[in-house]
């Protein structure tokens, strides 16, 4: 699902090393869902993975998880703030993180820092509440 609120400017660049996220979004005003930090938990609260691999697939999908919640998916993220615990992970983490969002990529702000127990990565998302999921959510509300 595109949300259709989310755009790349044609003429914005970034340096050649540059992970896979945007450098900046225009946003169209309208609704938008934030998500907590998300780790990777099952819901009794047990980590799911060791590596960091594994842990950002289970983090990413949590995310997807909650993100339905408010009709939306990946595609309508326009902001992702990261946190691992190991900064020596980042391009792991990458080539996880890059399979999950299609361009324009999300605008994206990585802190390396402790994490609770043994949390490798710890993920926020914001994304553009798409105008379809307004309309049947409204008609759900009258009903």
């Amino acid at each position: 699902m595109d949300s259709g609120r989310i755009e790349h400017p044609t003429a914005a660049q970034q340096h050649v090393t540059a992970g896979p996220y945007s450098p900046v979004l225009m946003i169209t005003p309208g609704p938008i869902a934030v998500i907590s930090g998300q780790a990777a938990l099952d819901l009794e609260g047990n980590l799911i993975g060791e590596t960091i691999t594994d842990q950002t697939h289970k983090t990413i999908e949590n995310c997807r998880a909650q993100l339905a919640h408010a009709g939306c998916d990946l595609d309508d993220v326009f902001k992702v703030n990261v946190f691992l615990a190991d900064l020596n992970e980042w391009s792991q983490f990458n080539e996880v993180y890059k399979r999950y969002f299609t361009s324009p990529m999300p605008v994206r702000t990585a802190i390396g820092c402790a994490l609770r127990r043994s949390y490798k990565v710890e993920l926020e998302m914001w994304a553009a509440i798409p105008q379809t999921t307004l309309v049947q959510g409204r008609s759900q509300h009258l009903e």
